[in-house]
């Protein structure tokens, strides 16, 4: 089971992908949409064969995007029927139970709804199109895109961003005057509330 990126030569449909998250920011979705209209037919295909989605390959030769989850959705809401994909662990071997287990570990999932609670590994979608719209996710990635932190390799970053600012916004602000609760969002991620957070870019203290 080595974890050397592999790239597919050809295709995988997305209605075959399995998500390893519940929730995606719609708003987000909206944006990487709005993207793709603006590339045209021939950039788009250009943008196809230069972007890969990772998978791990899981028990019955599924294969589960570990990132990407709302540029998967975003194509696949605009019509795209395929995708290529980057093999990053083979893990079909692996019983059901040991092959989640293993992927949880590894910060391969994040089985987390949209009130931010944990939930049971079958509760993750089985497929892109029924991801469960957060829209704190949604708040976390336009504070990132204004500045409010920076961009980080750390697992699911963006999500815990989402977490902070649930904790401290209601829903209903923000699906009601989004542009308000950004406003509000960029001076808590300046906070020193926000000091444990990956990418963090509040005053240092002197």
């Amino acid at each position: 089971m080595g974890h050397i990126r592999e790239p597919m030569l050809h295709p995988v449909a997305i209605e075959d992908l399995r998500p390893t998250q519940i929730t995606v920011g719609l708003l987000e979705v909206a944006e990487k949409r709005k993207a793709w209209q603006a590339r045209g037919d021939a950039k788009g295909a250009a943008f196809l064969g230069e972007h890969t989605v990772p998978v791990i390959l899981g028990p019955h030769d599924r294969y589960y995007v570990i990132d990407h989850h709302h540029l998967a959705r975003a194509l696949a809401d605009e019509g795209v029927k395929s995708v290529l994909v980057t093999v990053v662990a083979n893990l079909k071997a692996l019983e059901e139970d040991a092959f989640w287990f293993v992927l949880d570990n590894r910060s391969w999932m994040h089985p987390f709804d949209a009130d931010g609670k944990r939930r049971a590994y079958g509760d993750i979608p089985k497929a892109i199109k029924d991801l469960v719209d957060d829209p704190f996710r949604s708040l976390a990635g336009a504070l990132r895109r204004h500045g409010g932190y920076a961009k980080d390799n750390a697992p699911f970053s963006e999500f815990l961003w989402a977490d902070f600012l649930r904790r401290r916004l209601k829903r209903k602000d923000v699906e009601t005057n989004f542009a308000a609760a950004l406003v509000q969002a960029l001076t808590l991620a300046r906070s020193p509330d926000a000091e444990y957070l990956p990418g963090w870019c509040g005053p240092v203290p002197g």
